[in-house]
C-alpha cells in the first residue's frame, strides 16, 4: 500500500513538460493529437513547469483566438493552469468577443477563486512580476477591456457574476495601498488608474452598471477634467475620456421619443429639493439641464432637444415671437422700454390677470428686465452731465447728497434682487455664474460710495455742534478742493463712483448672449481678456526687470528728467510699447559708459516689448478668436442657455426698482406660510408640472416613472449600439477567414522561437499559406504582408549564427 502510494505521489507531483508540437497540433486543430501530447488517459491533471510558463500560456492563448473550443477544454481539463494564466486567458477570450470561451473560463475562474484572489483584486496586483510579459496594459481586467471593447454581451456576463470595476482613489490619497503602489512602481500605477477609468467612462459601462447613465456622465466627465488638471502629463487621455462621456449623454438624450421622455429626463421630480412657486407659474425647474450647464457639458445643452425645450419656455404663450421680424422686435422692446412703469404698476396690482400673466413670459420678463437697466444707465448719465453743469458745486463741499444719488433707488431694487436670487438658487449655486460676483463687486461699491457721502455729512453736522472741533468742522464743511487730503473720504466715494459707473456700463455684455452676432463677439471678448491676463504676467516680470536695471542706471545722475526716478521711467518705458515716447532722453552726453549701457537696456526693451511680446499677444487673440468662430454656434447656444435659465426662476418677475415695494402677493405668500406653520399643515399638495409628475404613482416596489425613462433610454441605446455591431460584423465577415488564415502564419512565426532546427519546415508551410491567401484576397494580403515577412526575415537572419538562409519563395513574397 505504501509503495502504490509513492507512486501515486510521484505521479501527481510530475511536472508536465511542454511538448513542442503542441503549437502545430492546435494550429491545425488536431484534437487527437493534442490528446495525445497532453497525456489523458491517466486522468490526471498535471503540474506546470514554471520555467515553461510563457510557452503554456501562448498555447492557451492560441487554442481561444483560433476558436477552438474542443482544444480550450482539452487543455483546461488535462493541465493545471493556475490563476494568473486563466486570466490571462479570459482577457484574450474578451479581447476576441467570444462570449461562450468567457462563460467557460469564468466558469474555471470560480473553482480558482478560493484557492489564489479575488478576481476584482486582480487589477491591483502590480506587485506581481509574472504578469509584466503579457500583452496586456496593467490594470487591464476582463469587465475592463471588455468596456472599453464596447461588449455589451461580455459586459452583463461579466457584471452577473459580481465583477466590478473599482474607482480609483483620488491622486493626492496617501493610503497604505496607494503609497505602497507609487513606491513599487510609478508608471505602473499611473497606467492601471488610466485603463480603469477607461472602463468606467466606456459607454457600455455605464450603460449596464448605472441606474442614472446620463447623471454618472456628467459626474465623471467632471472627475476626468478636474483629473486633466491634477495630472497634466496624462491630460490629452483623461481629456478623451471626458469628451466621451459627454457624446454618451448626448447620445442617450437623441434617444428621446417624444416629448414626455424629453420632459422627465431634463427635470427633477424629487418635490421636497424645489421651490413651490416654481410649478405654480408653469415653468419646469430643469434640474438635469442646469446641472449640465454648471458641469460646462456644451454638447448636451446645444443638442437640438434641449435647445428646443429652453426656445419654448422663452417664449412661453407667445408662440409667434420665434418667427416675428426684426422690426417688430424692436418695436415691442421700445414699447416696453416707455411703457415700463406702467407695466410694473399693472403687475403690482394684478399679477394674475391677462397682461400680469403675459409678463411673466421668459422673453417679456427679459425685455423688462433689460428696459429697468437702460433707464438706470441713463439715470448714470443724467447725474454726470447735471455734476459737469453744476461743477462749482459739486467741487466743494457745499453738493447736495440728493441731487447725485437718483441711482440709489436702482441699487437698492439690484440690492434686493439679487437677495432673493441667492435665496432661491442657494449661495453655492449663485456664486458658479462669474456674473453674480460682479454684481455683488459693483453693488458693495456703489454702497460704500453713497455711505461715505453721508457719513461726510453727518460727520460735518456734528463737528459743528461742538465748539472745540471748529477745525474739523470748517475742514468737512468749508475747506476748498485742494486743501483735501489724498484719504479724504469724498475724494474715495468719486473714485469708487466713477469705476462702479464703468462697470455697470460694461454689464450690457450680460444681454448680448441673445443675439447671434453680438453674443458671439462677446464670448470672443471674454477669451482674449483671459489671454490679456496671462500676457500680463509675462509683461510684468520682464517690464520690472528692465524699470530696475535702466533706473538703477540714471539716479546718480540727475541729467534726464524721465529717467532717475521709479515713476517717472515707469511713465516712458510704458509709452514706450506704444512708440509714444522720445528716444533722445536716454542720451547723456557726459557720461559714455552710462549712456551705452542705457541706450544697450533701452534697445534690447524695445526689441522684447514692441517686436516679440506684442506680436505674440496679438498672435493668441487671433487664435482664441479664431478657435471660437470654429466652434461659434456651440459657444453661442451655450451662453445662450445660460441666460435663458435666468430667467426661468418664479418670483422675480418685477424689475428694479419696482421690487423694493412689497407687492400684494408677496404678501399672500407671507401670510399663507404663517397659517400653514400654524395649522400645522405638512402635507404639501402634489405640483400639477411637469405632467411627468402626475404619471409617477409610487407604490410599494414600483420603480418611479423617471427612473423607468433612463432605462428604456439605456435600453434602446444598447439595442442600436448592437445592431449597429452586427452590421460592421456582416461587412466584414468575408475578411474573416483571411484573418484567421493570416493569425495562423503570425502563430508559425512565433513557434519558430519554440522549435529552431524546425524552422525551414515551418517557413515552407508559412510561404504556401501567405500564397493561398494573396490569391483568394490580395487587398488584406496587401496590408499584412510587407511586415509580417519582413518580421520572418529578422528571425531568420537571428537563428543560428545570426546568418539568413537561402530560401527563395519569401523573397519572391517580399518583392511582391
Amino acid at each position: 500500500f505504501e509503495s502504490r502510494t509513492d507512486n501515486w505521489r510521484e505521479i501527481v507531483n510530475k511536472k508536465l513538460h511542454f511538448p513542442p508540437e503542441l503549437i502545430p497540433a492546435i494550429q491545425e486543430g488536431n484534437m487527437a493529437w493534442v490528446d495525445s501530447l497532453l497525456s489523458l488517459g491517466d486522468g490526471i491533471i498535471r503540474q506546470l513547469d514554471e520555467s515553461e510558463d510563457r510557452l503554456w500560456r501562448e498555447a492557451l492563448n492560441l487554442s481561444i483566438r483560433l476558436g477552438s473550443e474542443d482544444i480550450m477544454t482539452s487543455l483546461l481539463l488535462g493541465v493545471k493552469f493556475d490563476f494568473r494564466q486563466i486570466h490571462e486567458a479570459l482577457l484574450v477570450a474578451v479581447d476576441t468577443n467570444q462570449p461562450r470561451f468567457v462563460k467557460h473560463l469564468l466558469d474555471r475562474l470560480d473553482q480558482e477563486k478560493g484557492n489564489k484572489m479575488d478576481v476584482r483584486s486582480f487589477s491591483m496586483a502590480i506587485f506581481d512580476h509574472s504578469i509584466d510579459d503579457s500583452q496586456f496594459a496593467p490594470g487591464v481586467t476582463p469587465l475592463t477591456l471588455a468596456c472599453q471593447k464596447d461588449l455589451y454581451e461580455i459586459v452583463t456576463m461579466l457584471t452577473q457574476r459580481g465583477h466590478d470595476i473599482p474607482l480609483p482613489h483620488s491622486i493626492s490619497c496617501t493610503c497604505l495601498e496607494c503609497r505602497n503602489s507609487r513606491q513599487y512602481d510609478l508608471l505602473k500605477f499611473s497606467l492601471s488608474r488610466i485603463n480603469t477609468y477607461r472602463g468606467i467612462a466606456s459607454r457600455a459601462y455605464l450603460s449596464i452598471t448605472s441606474e442614472d447613465a446620463m447623471l454618472s456622465a456628467f459626474h465623471l466627465s467632471r472627475e476626468l477634467r478636474k483629473l486633466s488638471k491634477k495630472e497634466p502629463e496624462f491630460k490629452p487621455q483623461y481629456l478623451a475620456l471626458e469628451q466621451l462621456c459627454q457624446e454618451f449623454a448626448v447620445e442617450l438624450l437623441g434617444m428621446c421619443r417624444n416629448q414626455s421622455e424629453v420632459s422627465t429626463i431634463l427635470n427633477s421630480n424629487e418635490d421636497d429639493k424645489l421651490d413651490e412657486q416654481t410649478f405654480e407659474e408653469g415653468i419646469p425647474n430643469l434640474a438635469r439641464l442646469r446641472l449640465a450647464v454648471n458641469y460646462n457639458q456644451k454638447q448636451f445643452v446645444t443638442h437640438p432637444i434641449c435647445q428646443q425645450v429652453l426656445s419654448s419656455i422663452w417664449c412661453g404663450s407667445l408662440s409667434g415671437w420665434r418667427g416675428s421680424r426684426t422690426a417688430w422686435k424692436l418695436l415691442v422692446s421700445l414699447g416696453i422700454f416707455i411703457a415700463m412703469p406702467f407695466l410694473c404698476l399693472v403687475y403690482w396690482i394684478a399679477p394674475k390677470s391677462k397682461l400680469g400673466k403675459l409678463l411673466k413670459v421668459p422673453v417679456i420678463k427679459f425685455l423688462l428686465h433689460s428696459a429697468s437697466y437702460m433707464w438706470f444707465l441713463i439715470t448714470l448719465l443724467t447725474e454726470s452731465i447735471f455734476m459737469e453743469i453744476y461743477r462749482s458745486d459739486f467741487a466743494s463741499r457745499k453738493q447736495n447728497i440728493l441731487h447725485n444719488s437718483l441711482h440709489m433707488i436702482w441699487v437698492a431694487g439690484f440690492f434686493w434682487f439679487e437677495c432673493k436670487e441667492v435665496w432661491i438658487e442657494g449661495l453655492k449655486s449663485y456664486f458658479l455664474d462669474l456674473w453674480n460676483i460682479v454684481d455683488m463687486m459693483v453693488l458693495s461699491m456703489y454702497l460704500a460710495s453713497f455711505t461715505l457721502r453721508i457719513l461726510i455729512t453727518l460727520k460735518g453736522y456734528f463737528l459743528c455742534q461742538d465748539s472745540s472741533t471748529q477745525e474739523l468742522c470748517d475742514y468737512f464743511t468749508n475747506t476748498v478742493r485742494e486743501d483735501w487730503k489724498q484719504e479724504d473720504p469724498q475724494l474715495i466715494a468719486e473714485t469708487l463712483f466713477a469705476v462702479t459707473s464703468m462697470l455697470s456700463f460694461t454689464r450690457l455684455a450680460y444681454i448680448l448672449p441673445a443675439h447671434e452676432s453680438l453674443g458671439t463677439l462677446q464670448i470672443s471678448m471674454g477669451r482674449m481678456i483671459d489671454d490679456m491676463m496671462r500676457f500680463m504676467f509675462i509683461l510684468m516680470i520682464i517690464g520690472t526687470a528692465f524699470l530696475c536695471g535702466i533706473n538703477n542706471i540714471y539716479v546718480p545722475y540727475v541729467v534726464s528728467p524721465y529717467l532717475g526716478r521709479f515713476n517717472e521711467t515707469f511713465n516712458f518705458l510704458f509709452w514706450t510699447m506704444f512708440g509714444m515716447a522720445n528716444q533722445e532722453y536716454v542720451d547723456m552726453p557726459d557720461y559714455a559708459l552710462a549712456e551705452f549701457v542705457g541706450r544697450i537696456f533701452y534697445g534690447i526693451f524695445t526689441l522684447l516689448i514692441v517686436i516679440v511680446l506684442l506680436n505674440m499677444l496679438i498672435a493668441m487673440i487671433s487664435n482664441s478668436f479664431q478657435r471660437i468662430e470654429d466652434d461659434a454656434d456651440v459657444e453661442w447656444k451655450f451662453a445662450r442657455s445660460k441666460l435663458y435659465l435666468s430667467y426661468f426662476r418664479e418670483g422675480l418677475t418685477m424689475p428694479a426698482p419696482f421690487n423694493i415695494i412689497p407687492s400684494p402677493k408677496a404678501l399672500f405668500y407671507i401670510l399663507r406660510s404663517i397659517c400653514r406653520k400654524i395649522c400645522c399643515c405638512s402635507n404639501k399638495k402634489a405640483p400639477e408640472y411637469p405632467p411627468i409628475a402626475s404619471l409617477v404613482s409610487q407604490g410599494e416596489g414600483r420603480v418611479p416613472y423617471r427612473l423607468q425613462v433612463t432605462k428604456a433610454l439605456v435600453h434602446r441605446y444598447i439595442e442600436a449600439a448592437r445592431r449597429e455591431f452586427e452590421e460592421s460584423k456582416r461587412k466584414g465577415r468575408s475578411y474573416f477567414r483571411h484573418q484567421v488564415m493570416i493569425q495562423k502564419a503570425c502563430s508559425s512565426l512565433l513557434y519558430l522561437e519554440v522549435k529552431k532546427p524546425a524552422k525551414y519546415e515551418v517557413l515552407s508551410n508559412l510561404h504556401d499559406l501567405l500564397s493561398r491567401i494573396y490569391h483568394l484576397e490580395p487587398d488584406v494580403t496587401y496590408l499584412f504582408l510587407p511586415v509580417l515577412c519582413r518580421s520572418i526575415c529578422r528571425k531568420i537572419c537571428c537563428c543560428s549564427n545570426k546568418k539568413a538562409p537561402e530560401y527563395p519563395p519569401i523573397a519572391s513574397l517580399v518583392s511582391v
